[in-house]
C-alpha cells in the first residue's frame, strides 16, 4: 500500500531549481575558465567571467533563502542528526546502496513525514549545505575581491592556496550532484522523485516509524 506525503514546499522547489540552475552555470563556466585553451574557447573570457560571477552570487542569495527557509518553516529539523547507533545506520544504509537495491530488497529507511532523508542522504546533506557550500561561497568571494587574501600563507601564495581550495569543493560539489541525480532514480519510479521536485509530493509505501527507523 503507498500514499503520496506533501514534503516539499514552494519555497524549497524554488530554491532546488533556481539552485540548480545557478550552479549548472557556475560548472560550465568554471570549466571554461579553468581548461579552455586561450585561442579555442567555448565561451569567450570575458562572458565567462561576467557569467560565473553573476551566478555565483545569485547562488549567495539563494543560500540565504534556504538558511531562512529552514529556520523559520521548521525544516531545520530534517537536517539533524541522532546520533545514536548512527554509524551503524549508515552501513546499513551503505549495503542496501551497493547491495540491496539491486536485489529488489525494501529500502531499510523510507522516507516519512518524520524522515525525509536516510542516514546516508542526511550526513551528505548536511555536508554540503553547512560545510563545502558555505566553503565555496567565501572563497569566491574572497576571488572576487583578492584584496581581502592574505597575501602569503606559511611561504605559499594566499591567493592560489584560496583558488585552489575553491576549484577543489567544486569539483566535490559538482561530484556530489551526479551522484545525487543517479540516486534520484531510486524511487517508486526512475521518474517518481523528480516529479516531487515538481509538485511538492513523494510517493512512499506506508510505514510505521519506530526506533530503528527514526
Amino acid at each position: 500500500m503507498s500514499e503520496k506525503i506533501y514534503l516539499y514546499p514552494i519555497w524549497l522547489r524554488s530554491w532546488h531549481w533556481l539552485n540548480a540552475l545557478a550552479f549548472l552555470t557556475l560548472i560550465v563556466t568554471g570549466l571554461d575558465l579553468q581548461y579552455a585553451d586561450p585561442n579555442v574557447q567555448f565561451i569567450p573570457f570575458n562572458i565567462a567571467v561576467t557569467w560565473h560571477n553573476v551566478a555565483g552570487i545569485t547562488m549567495i542569495l539563494l543560500f540565504i533563502m534556504f538558511l531562512v527557509g529552514n529556520i523559520s518553516t521548521g525544516n531545520s529539523k530534517f537536517y539533524r542528526i541522532k546520533r545514536k547507533k548512527f554509524p551503524k545506520k549508515m552501513m546499513k544504509q551503505f549495503r542496501y546502496y551497493v547491495y540491496g537495491v539491486f536485489k529488489k530488497e525494501k529500502t531499510p529507511y523510507p522516507v516519512t513525514k518524520k524522515r525525509k532523508f536516510n542516514p546516508l542522504q542526511l550526513l551528505s546533506y548536511v555536508a554540503v549545505m553547512y560545510v563545502l557550500m558555505p566553503l565555496v561561497i567565501i572563497t569566491g568571494v574572497a576571488l572576487l575581491y583578492p584584496e581581502m587574501i592574505v597575501e602569503n600563507v606559511f611561504g605559499w601564495s594566499g591567493i592560489h592556496l584560496t583558488a585552489l581550495l575553491h576549484i577543489i569543493v567544486g569539483f566535490a560539489l559538482s561530484l556530489f550532484m551526479v551522484i545525487h541525480i543517479y540516486f534520484c532514480t531510486f524511487g517508486h519510479t526512475v521518474t517518481s522523485n523528480f516529479k516531487g521536485m515538481i509538485d511538492g509530493y513523494h510517493h512512499v509505501h506506508i510505514v510505521e516509524d519506530d526506533d530503528e527507523n527514526e
